[in-house]
């Protein structure tokens, strides 16, 4: 009975131990789905549960006719907000096979990267925690998306 008593114990500790490890993966990679979401679905409280007000949004875009990467300047927080409500009022909803891929690259106690690859191409995001929830602080993308 004692060995079993503790097998129970070391696989009730590694199951703890393995949950506790992957929770701020999971947040990061719930906030990346929210965001991405949300401009895909045009659902505002989306992207309002996973961006900070202080957003910094910036990127480039490849120009069909030079094939020269143009800056398309800067997206803010209330930007980000207005185009998800103008996707959702135009019904201009991504494609049901749009790509929705989260990878998150790096995680410490504070601050966080991950790459999203969207149907316009590919974001580089930095979270912060923020009274322990994890939100994007900045974007760096490029579009369009390589196929």
């Amino acid at each position: 009975m004692n060995i079993l008593y503790t097998i129970l114990v070391i696989l009730l500790a590694i199951s703890i131990s393995n949950a506790q490890t992957d929770a701020p993966n999971y947040q990061i990679e719930k906030a990346c789905l929210n965001y991405l979401e949300g401009f895909y679905k045009g659902d505002t409280t989306k992207i309002i549960a996973s961006i900070k007000p202080t957003l910094h949004k910036f990127g480039y875009w490849k120009n069909d006719q030079s094939g020269e990467y143009m800056e398309e300047g800067y997206m803010t927080y209330q930007q980000a907000i207005d185009y998800a409500r103008g996707v959702s009022e135009n019904k201009r909803f991504a494609k049901a096979d749009a790509p929705k891929k989260i990878e998150v690259l790096d995680v410490s106690n504070h601050i966080a990267s991950a790459k999203i690859t969207a149907w316009w191409g590919i974001d580089y995001v930095l979270l912060t925690r923020y009274k322990d929830k994890w939100m994007i602080e900045q974007v760096l993308w490029e579009g369009p998306l390589e196929r």
